[in-house]
């Protein structure tokens, strides 16, 4: 007789722990976040406020800033040899941009909407707000492959602002406090981290979501902030 198979179970709520403490611009609707090289670099989201940043980690001040034009949307961005690929929303524009100065080298397209990006080694990683991951070639742009995410056998959706952490893609989940720790090759959630309580109540009401998520790969570093959020935070996450 065949072994029958294991039911499906949720992912686990992880606990976690505020290693340190960031100043923030309020002013910032964050929508990519990422560290290379110890420098943080920051996308923002609304027409006419859509930006790309090199933020000073210690004090929030804007180091070099680029904006997109006032019919653009921004959203999510990512690091790619000496570029940075950064998405709109419901555009289905991209634009690859020289890291070091922030022009325009070229431009993508897409279906759908562009919520976020992050990468592997090989691959960049694609979230649109459905429960769906896409993988792109980094050198084309053009999408490869798709992976449906799942927890408990559920889908999940609304993934939001995403980022590539120890072999994972861990996703901010839209309008909530939740982040989710994906399998790549499976799409299984394998983990969840409750973000709620980050901000003191006062904060929060002058804020919008939890969204961003950078890692510090060199210095095993994790930073999460939020869209109009005060503070950006560095955690450290438990079993």
């Amino acid at each position: 007789m065949a072994a029958l198979p294991a039911c499906a179970q949720p992912a686990p709520v992880q606990s976690y722990e505020v290693v340190r403490t960031y100043p923030h611009d309020r002013q910032a609707f964050t929508e990519g976040l990422l560290v290379r090289d110890g420098q943080l670099y920051e996308s923002t989201g609304l027409e006419g406020r859509s930006w790309v940043r090199k933020v000073d980690l210690e004090t929030g001040a804007v180091q070099q800033q680029a904006a997109l034009e006032p019919k653009y949307f921004g959203e999510g961005i990512v690091d790619w040899g000496d570029e940075i690929v950064q998405l709109t929303w419901q555009n289905g524009v991209g634009f690859v941009r020289d890291r070091a100065t922030f022009a325009v080298k070229s431009t993508f397209s897409y279906t759908g909407e562009g919520w976020a990006l992050t990468k592997d080694d090989r691959r960049i990683i694609m979230s649109d707000g459905t429960a769906e991951l896409r993988f792109l070639d980094p050198k084309t742009l053009k999408e490869t492959g798709r992976v449906k995410v799942t927890d408990d056998g559920k889908p999940v959706d609304q993934i939001n602002e995403l980022e590539f952490i120890k072999g994972e893609v861990w996703a901010n989940v839209w309008q909530t406090d939740q982040i989710i720790r994906i399998d790549p090759k499976t799409g299984k959630v394998v983990g969840r981290l409750d973000l709620s309580g980050l901000l003191t109540p006062q904060e929060a009401a002058r804020a919008d979501v939890l969204n961003g998520i950078a890692y510090d790969a060199k210095a095993d570093r994790i930073f999460v902030t939020g869209k109009f959020w005060p503070w950006l935070f560095e955690i450290k996450v438990g079993k």
